[in-house]
This record gives C-alpha cells, sequence and structure tokens, in this order.
C-alpha cells in the first residue's frame, strides 16, 4: 500500500482497533514486527498519571507486556526517559552508547537486560510533539528478530521520514477517537447525564429533559464518577471528554 493510499485508510478508521491493526500491518512492512504505543494526558514533574488512565496499545506478548507494563519498568527505560524530554525520532543506537560511557542506572540496565532477555534489542523510538505540559505520546518499533540495530538504521535511512509521518498521523487520529480503558466504560445513562450536564443543564434541568427523577439523575452521575475514578462531576466531565466518550456517533 502506497503512503497516500495508507494516510487515507488512517483517515478513515471508526475505531482505534481497526486503527491499529493497520498500523501493525504497515510497519512490520519496514522490519517493524512489535509496536507500543503510549499517551497521557495527567503527566506532572514526578509522575506519568495513573496508569490505568493511560492510552497503551501494543501487539507485544503478554510475557512481554505483563513485566514491562503491568510491574512498572517502563518507568526506568532509557527510552521512555529519552521520548519525555525531546521530539522526534531517536534510534536505539542510543543503549549502546549510554552502555558504552557507563550513563545506564542500575534500574535502567535492568530494563535493558530484560529487553534482550524478550528479543527487544534493535529499533526506534518516535516522541509526538505535545501542546501540554500534562501530555505526552510515544511509540516504539522494534525490530524484527533477527534484525540487528545496523540493519534497521539502514532501512531508516530510506524509510525513517515516512514512517515518522505516519506513526505522527496514526498518533493525531487516536487522539479523536473514543477510548475506552479497562473498567472505565459508560453505560448510554452515563454518558448522557454528563453531555447535559457538558452543555450547562441542572440536575433538574436534566432530569426533565430525560424524564427521570432528580435522584436518578444523581445517581447515574454518581456511577459515572465512579467509573471513571474521579470525586467531581466537573472531573467526570474532562475525563469523558478526554477519552472522547462525549457525544459519540453511533457509526
Amino acid at each position: 500500500m502506497r503512503l497516500r493510499e495508507y494516510l487515507l485508510t488512517v483517515a478513515d478508521s471508526k475505531s482505534i482497533e481497526a486503527l491499529w491493526e493497520r498500523h501493525v500491518a504497515k510497519m512490520a512492512e519496514f522490519g517493524f514486527d512489535r509496536l507500543l504505543y503510549g499517551f497521557t494526558r495527567y503527566r506532572t514533574a514526578t509522575s506519568l498519571g495513573d496508569p490505568s488512565d493511560f492510552i497503551i496499545l501494543t501487539n507485544h506478548s503478554s510475557e512481554y507486556t505483563k513485566v514491562f507494563l503491568d510491574e512498572g519498568h517502563y518507568f526506568h527505560a532509557p527510552m521512555v526517559h529519552w521520548a519525555l524530554e525531546n521530539e522526534g525520532a531517536k534510534s536505539w543506537r542510543l543503549l549502546a552508547d549510554m552502555e558504552r560511557t557507563k550513563t545506564l542506572s542500575a534500574p535502567e540496565r535492568r530494563v535493558l537486560e530484560f529487553n534482550r532477555d524478550m528479543g527487544v534489542t534493535a529499533g526506534y523510538s518516535i516522541s509526538f510533539k505535545s501542546i501540554s505540559a500534562r501530555s505526552k505520546g510515544a511509540i516504539a518499533l522494534t525490530a524484527r528478530p533477527g534484525m540487528d540495530q545496523s540493519a534497521i538504521d539502514e532501512v531508516w535511512a530510506e524509510h525513517g521520514a515516512d514512517i515518522t509521518l505516519m506513526n505522527n498521523i496514526v498518533h493525531l487520529k487516536i487522539l479523536t477517537l473514543p477510548y475506552t480503558p479497562p473498567n472505565r466504560a459508560l453505560t448510554s445513562r452515563q454518558r448522557e447525564v454528563l453531555e447535559w450536564v457538558g452543555d450547562g443543564k441542572t440536575t433538574q434541568d436534566i432530569a426533565q429533559i430525560m424524564g427521570l427523577t432528580a435522584a436518578t439523575v444523581e445517581k447515574h452521575l454518581r456511577l459515572a464518577r465512579d467509573a471513571l475514578d474521579v470525586e467531581t462531576t466537573a472531573q467526570a466531565v474532562l475525563k469523558a471528554a478526554f477519552s472522547n466518550q462525549m457525544f459519540v456517533l453511533d457509526i
């Protein structure tokens, strides 16, 4: 599939699942057979936010993600540190340079050793431009087994500009599509009451519009807050809007 045709399929994607499936297949054409995308809107000076609020997309094995993601290895990963401080694309040759100059911390070295044990040894990372100090997105592209860093660097020398463009467009598209974090899906009623709150309606207004009692509206709002793990309705509206769970078209 040519670049223009691929970008058209990205633009036409109606779900993150369909988009991701296409992107995984496209990156495999260049020798990147395992991808790990992450995005947070809740970054602070000392944290990336609650992991359950991250957008995480990957086709790595569960054996890998259980340790790297669930056990928090990502927090000490050298290329994650690079992505947080930079924008653009970077060869994983940086890791060999850090080893040679002995600038890896002990936690970073443990992550590097784990990755080697799992066959995650060569690749590129792309850190996307942020417009907010609290948001950050990046993707790690792992070269298929048998390709070393020199081989994938040669691929990048020829196709790196196109690969970077495709990943940036996919990133921007992801941010427009509904994403439901595990265990945080809203029911249609919860979504509807939040939409009316977002439109500036009071509880009494919403009750009249929806033909419900005020107590039932309050119940839906409470359950929405619980589902989104927030304390206030304003926070629930913001988080639902961030994950594109409000005003969603049924396609």
